[in-house]
């Protein structure tokens, strides 16, 4: 909704930004990521939509690009979370999950390597905003001693909670699948309770 009404006619993701479809950014950022098997790009767009430049990017940069379409807008961890079976299929050691209307420079060797170093779950991607601005996003604080793990995490808070914001970047292993099945079953069980 942000880039209406110019993105009316065009799904979000390839709405042109610096002369290229958003999305584009991502995959450039992608493929210079060492050992890269495939891309993975999920959403709710009709595929006939993303089909002719899911194909025109395979063509360009050489890497396998497909395009999994939810049945409704799931969200980026229930997205996740649906298509997991696709996403551990290829065998990554970790995988990158990038909202698709990030405009960034992203530094995906550098979270590759924090990720590493640090035998991370999931590696997140964040910047420091206002006050005001982190409003509009998810909010985290960290450890006070280690300064590396989340400790309590808001999404959109209503009243201040951080300026740490979540940049809509994260490396994740995949054992956060377990994790989230964890996370899914309980609050199945606290909806039926």
């Amino acid at each position: 909704t942000r880039f209406r009404p110019l993105s009316l006619d065009i799904p979000k993701p390839l709405f042109p930004i610096a002369g290229l479809p958003m999305i584009q950014h991502h995959i450039e950022a992608c493929v210079k990521i060492q050992n890269l098997k495939e891309i993975l790009i999920i959403g709710s767009y009709n595929s006939h939509e993303l089909q002719g430049f899911v194909q025109e990017m395979m063509n360009i940069y050489g890497i396998a690009i497909r395009y999994l379409q939810e049945f409704t807008a799931l969200g980026t961890a229930g997205g996740m979370y649906h298509f997991r079976d696709q996403i551990r299929a290829g065998g990554p050691e970790a995988f990158f999950i990038m909202n698709g209307d990030v405009c960034a420079d992203f530094p995906l060797r550098e979270m590759v390597d924090m990720h590493r170093n640090n035998s991370a779950i999931l590696t997140v991607m964040t910047t420091e905003g206002t006050r005001q601005e982190s409003l509009n996003y998810g909010c985290m604080v960290l450890d006070k001693e280690d300064h590396r793990q989340v400790v309590h995490y808001v999404e959109k808070p209503s009243t201040f909670i951080s300026t740490l914001i979540n940049c809509g970047v994260y490396l994740a292993s995949l054992d956060i699948f377990q994790y989230m099945a964890d996370v899914f079953y309980k609050k199945h069980q606290q909806d039926e309770a």
